[in-house]
């Protein structure tokens, strides 16, 4: 595996998700992520929930591929950044043991710059240092 600075990878990576310009997302997932990596999200409680009441043990939500990634980030970019509520950033406590990163990322509101939220990353990467598998906790 290729040397990669996780701090580095983590700021790349929200960035992504800040990116305003629809060609500039794109090249930042076709830079970042493996050509089927794949997007997995803890759903919210609500989901899971209902999920359950209807006989589901469990639920996946997940992106696979660059044109699903896209979507899935291109969605929250519209959801929550493009109309200036809020802001993601990376917290400087990325770590890397072999092929896994580990990060928290925080919601920050654009109005008072208090954090209202935020997750737990943990990525996945392959041989060449892109993102294979991208498990996100929000809330974590």
């Amino acid at each position: 595996m290729i040397t990669i600075d996780a701090q580095d990878l983590a700021d790349r990576y929200v960035a992504q998700w800040m990116a305003s310009d629809a060609t500039e997302r794109r090249a930042a997932i076709e830079h970042l992520w493996a050509e089927d990596g794949t997007h997995f999200v803890e759903p919210p409680v609500e989901i899971r929930e209902a999920a359950s009441g209807i006989g589901f043990d469990h639920t996946t939500l997940e992106a696979k591929g660059y044109d699903a990634i896209e979507t899935r980030v291109t969605r929250s970019y519209e959801q929550f950044v493009a109309k200036e509520e809020f802001t993601f950033r990376p917290r400087a406590d990325a770590v890397r043991l072999h092929d896994v990163v580990k990060f928290h990322w925080e919601t920050v509101s654009v109005e008072t710059g208090e954090v209202v939220g935020g997750g737990l990353e943990i990525l996945v990467l392959d041989d060449l240092g892109r993102i294979r598998a991208d498990y996100m906790f929000p809330g974590g």
